[in-house]
């Protein structure tokens, strides 16, 4: 494969309603595509998932852009006619970091070597099942009465799994409403996106009654060493994400009882091969995993819903259906069908970028630089 044309194209997708967590509010997903094109016609599309600011991670979509431009394209371009999807991650590896930024790369290449072959997502990781179970994830609201609100219209439309957002303030009087309205039988999980520290592990333990799937990244992205120490104080599942960045990483957590489950995030791992090999070491472990979500448009979605249908992906993920987060999605919507969204089958991300969608929401779009 050789790369013709290479394409960054800034969006602002409004959402349905503003997402709220411990880093601070969204009203529009803010995101850009990659759009390659291969010598052979064939294109490529992928999704950057970092955000605005750098505060969900040391990434920013600014960044993301200037490193792909100045460092990971050139690397590629080097080569030549031998670009494949499996050889990314080497020619990467010089840059330091950077994940997101490598992600979005890798994922239009196997994008666009996967369409060329003929196989889709699913087939090329070792997908198992034809749909997947849909997780919700709930931002912190105003009030109680409105997360109940909020948690109703979710379990109305079917949803298997809640997932609450929390932080300190919003924790345990948010949880014991949502037991107490809608019972023990619903699957319920908790999100502080490293918003504690160990000193709050006695407040974290007030959420033991409550009989949770797991807690989420309690403590700070690098203390591995807290989360272990946490893991002996509560008895709450304690899931790792943002602590996750590597299968390097995933096998040191586990090996230090650092967590029970892990939330596989592509974009965050630096792509769908790399997250793979964190499934492997985690199903080779014990240890359950579910595919977490970055509000991602469509294109980011269909690769994710892949992914989280291999065998290791045991807890219903954020695989939301579109209208979750969006009154017009980019590509035909993903849809919930008894708690369930399809896992898509056409080659590559094996959904169709409406260019239509795209045009009404985009800000920018330009042409990386080939000629080196």
């Amino acid at each position: 494969m050789r790369i013709a044309r290479l394409e960054v194209i800034w969006l602002k997708v409004p959402l349905v309603t503003p997402f709220r967590t411990s880093f601070g509010t969204a009203h529009d997903k803010d995101t850009f595509l990659v759009r390659l094109e291969t010598t052979d016609g064939t294109v490529g599309w992928a999704e950057c998932a970092a955000e605005l600011d750098p505060l969900y991670s040391a990434e920013w979509l600014d960044g993301c852009e200037q490193v792909l431009r100045r460092e990971l394209v050139p690397r590629l371009l080097a080569l030549g006619d031998q670009l494949t999807a499996g050889r990314v991650a080497t020619a990467l590896e010089p840059v330091t970091g950077n994940y997101m930024a490598k992600h979005v790369i890798e994922t239009a290449v196997l994008d666009a070597e996967l369409k060329e072959a003929g196989w889709s997502f699913g087939h090329h990781l070792g997908a198992v099942k034809e749909r997947v179970p849909a997780g919700v994830s709930v931002g912190i609201m105003d009030s109680i009465p409105e997360l109940l609100d909020h948690v109703e219209r979710y379990l109305d439309q079917g949803y298997l799994r809640i997932k609450l957002k929390i932080e300190p303030g919003w924790d345990v009087a948010a949880v014991r409403a949502v037991r107490e309205r809608f019972g023990d039988e619903i699957l319920l999980q908790v999100d502080a996106n490293a918003a504690y520290t160990l000193a709050d592990a006695a407040q974290l333990a007030r959420l033991d009654p409550f009989d949770l799937l797991l807690i989420e990244q309690p403590l700070p992205t690098d203390d591995i060493r807290g989360h272990a120490r946490l893991a002996t104080l509560i008895s709450t599942p304690v899931c790792l994400d943002e602590s996750i960045e590597s299968a390097r990483d995933a096998a040191t957590a586990i090996a230090l009882d650092a967590c029970r489950v892990i939330n596989i995030k592509p974009a965050r791992v630096g792509g769908y091969l790399e997250a793979r090999r964190i499934h492997d070491i985690a199903v080779a472990n014990g240890i359950p995993v579910w595919c977490g979500g970055m509000l991602e448009t469509g294109v980011g979605r269909a690769p994710n819903v892949a992914l989280a249908a291999l065998p290791g992906f045991v807890l219903p993920g954020d695989t939301s259906a579109s209208d979750r987060y969006f009154r017009q999605d980019i590509t035909a919507p993903f849809v919930l069908d008894q708690g369930h969204v399809a896992v898509p089958t056409g080659p590559g991300i094996g959904i169709e970028v409406l260019p239509d969608a795209v045009a009404e929401v985009t800000i920018s779009r330009s042409d990386v630089d080939l000629t080196g």
